[in-house]
């Protein structure tokens, strides 16, 4: 769907808590889930704009924006 929050706490609503301890404790953890929402947010408005931009950069900005979302992930499933 076009528009479609994907923001790291959208995606991941029953670790809220874990989230905001890792990114106050964990620079590195705080800054992929702010390059993730960053780009999420880019994307969305692209999308809602229908801004004139490329299918292939469209699916590269999706692509990264996932990648950090797994790296996101994989941090907190080894968070206490």
């Amino acid at each position: 769907m076009l528009g479609e929050n994907h923001s790291i706490h959208h995606e991941f609503p029953d670790l809220h808590e874990k989230i905001d301890n890792l990114t106050r404790e964990d620079p590195v953890f705080r800054e992929q889930v702010m390059q993730h929402d960053k780009l999420d947010k880019q994307i969305r408005g692209l999308e809602m704009r229908e801004s004139p931009i490329g299918d292939e950069q469209m699916e590269a900005m999706k692509h990264q924006r996932l990648q950090l979302k797994d790296h996101i992930y994989q941090r907190l499933s080894r968070a206490d």
